[in-house]
């Protein structure tokens, strides 16, 4: 279930509870300092109405002058404070991101775009700033707004009334505004999210939209989303400009009723005039402060937001291991899955029915079938990526969901359909750093998969930048860097989704007949329309409808 962004704000800060303590602090202690001043500046005209310059006077000048300084140190000790949280922040988001966006269940990203939702990480910067402007301007401001009140009730017990007044204003202001407020707030983030999300598919398939009735349609949808932007952007304006219209009408109230009173009040000679000007300055502080609140309040509803758009990503279910050795390594792996059912989250209709499968070390299989036959999905059950919706898988007789999953996937390789290099060297791409891989497995690899040639014709060889999806290799040499990738390590087995798809048929087979070796001691499941590889597997499964329709074994 997922939790209220109010919620989700407290444990966010909760994390940091000694800073939020102590800013805190620096707050009371300086909302203090700024509330004796003006009992300072009455002293001082009390002086000067008796008309007599003394030591006390340059004294009290003295104090008031100390107390400015003190409070601008106490700022700045809070915006230092602030900064660290803000640090911690961004760090602490980044590798929350980096950390789930890998371990996110499959089955989460069945109807999501995954670079899409790496966006969100954006929203850290909007708590950024916001948390540090709530956790200085609130904290100062409701100190200030009590400790006002409670000096203006010393000087007159009407000014009780005025802080209970007060505080029911401040309570209407935000109950009546809160819901509606935030509601708007995530509805006007909603649709620049999806402004965004369009115009990253514009960028990434920019060739398509260069056709001029193409390019039309692109900015016609652009100016749909713009639209509703727009649309809920106005209405949550709307309920700042009213909760700014409240506080103008509050002010006018306050200031000319206190005006009114405290000159009736000195006329009555219930208070002094150092009283009336020390009680104005007082007042002119809490109205101040109410105006922070009221105008921040923007400011906690962007903050809200974002808080509840990067918890869309906390919320996805990530990947549960459990508590195995990894450093259990098998001598040798056998699959097998009995009575094995899928079905996707949004589906009545099972994927895949009743299968009954069992790959033995060293196998190499083909499985074959028409679109929608339930062959992607079984390949991506048997390499861990998708759970079972019933029946059983086990590994080497231990049933799947009790292994290790981390250690499982340490003795397998896996391409999936549409897996591109990411952005990093060519090096970074093939051995992911793995300080285990050694210069003979790397030129093993880089050999075997045909990539020699290419690599040496590089100026800066592996050390050569690969753009975001490999844009500026050719397809065929992705591939290649894939495949380098996925046996590297030399698995126990290879799950391979139409991995030669965009090679030549002579380089292809080429290929092919390496990976079907039987001096390659690893077991093969695969899926390609390449006919060559039924020649070169032992074993032939076609599916039908989601069924093993044909199990075909050399």
């Amino acid at each position: 279930m997922a939790l209220p962004s109010s919620k989700r704000l407290l444990n966010l800060l909760k994390l940091d509870k000694k800073d939020i303590s102590q800013i805190f602090f620096y707050a009371i202690f300086s909302g203090l300092v700024s509330l004796s001043l003006p009992l300072g500046i009455q002293a001082i005209i009390n002086f000067i109405q008796s008309g007599q310059v003394s030591i006390s006077w340059v004294v009290l000048v003295f104090v008031v002058i100390v107390g400015v300084v003190l409070v601008g140190i106490l700022s700045l000790m809070q915006l230092r404070i602030t900064e660290n949280l803000q640090q911690k922040l961004f760090v602490r988001s980044s590798f929350e991101f980096s950390y789930r966006l890998p371990k996110i269940e499959f089955e989460e990203l069945y109807n999501k775009y995954a670079p899409e939702l790496a966006n969100r990480f954006f929203d850290t910067l909007t708590i950024q700033k916001g948390v540090s402007k709530i956790l200085i301007d609130f904290s100062s401001a409701l100190l200030q707004i009590t400790f006002g009140i409670i000096l203006l009730s010393l000087y007159h017990p009407f000014f009780i009334f005025f802080g209970m007044f007060l505080f029911i204003l401040l309570y209407v202001i935000f109950k009546f505004s809160y819901n509606t407020g935030l509601s708007t707030s995530l509805k006007e983030s909603n649709y620049k999210y999806k402004v965004v999300s369009w115009l990253q598919e514009i960028a990434r398939n920019n060739f398509s939209f260069r056709k001029n009735i193409n390019f039309d349609y692109a900015l016609t949808k652009n100016d749909l989303l713009v639209s509703e932007y727009l649309n809920y952007r106005e209405k949550h304006f709307g309920i700042i400009k009213r909760q700014y219209i409240q506080l103008i009408a509050f002010k006018i109230i306050i200031t000319a009723g206190l005006l009114l009173i405290g000159g009736y009040l000195v006329l009555n000679q219930q208070m002094n005039i150092g009283q009336f000007v020390a009680a104005e300055i007082i007042i002119l502080l809490v109205i101040n402060s109410v105006e922070k609140i009221i105008i921040g309040l923007e400011t906690l509803y962007d903050v809200l937001t974002a808080v509840e758009k990067i918890g869309q990503i906390t919320d996805l279910k990530i990947e549960n291991t459990t508590d195995v050795p990894n450093e259990i390594c098998y001598s040798n792996i056998t699959l097998e899955v009995e009575k094995l059912c899928y079905k996707f989250q949004d589906s009545n209709n099972f994927v895949l029915n009743t299968i009954n499968f069992k790959l033995e070390p060293s196998e190499k299989i083909i499985i074959k079938g028409n679109n929608g036959s339930g062959k992607t999905t079984l390949i991506r059950i048997l390499s861990g990526l998708l759970q079972p919706t019933s029946g059983t898988f086990f590994i080497n007789d231990d049933t799947y969901r009790k292994i290790n999953l981390d250690q499982y996937r340490s003795q397998i390789s896996v391409i999936i359909s549409g897996e591109t290099p990411f952005e990093g060297t060519i090096l970074e791409n093939i051995t992911f750093n793995n300080p285990n891989i050694s210069q003979e497995d790397l030129k093993w690899a880089i050999d075997s998969v045909q990539l020699g040639e290419y690599i040496k014709s590089l100026p800066k060889g592996l050390d050569t930048k690969i753009y975001p999806e490999g844009k500026q290799l050719s397809s065929s040499n992705a591939q290649k860097i894939l495949l380098a990738r996925s046996i590297i390590t030399k698995p126990k087995i290879l799950f391979l989704e139409e991995p030669f798809d965009k090679m030549d048929d002579i380089t292809a087979n080429e290929l092919i007949d390496f990976i079907t070796d039987s001096n390659q001691k690893w077991a093969l499941v695969i899926t390609s329309k390449n006919p060559y590889w039924e020649k070169k597997c032992t074993r032939i499964i076609i599916m039908q409808e989601g069924e093993i329709y044909n199990d075909l074994k050399k």
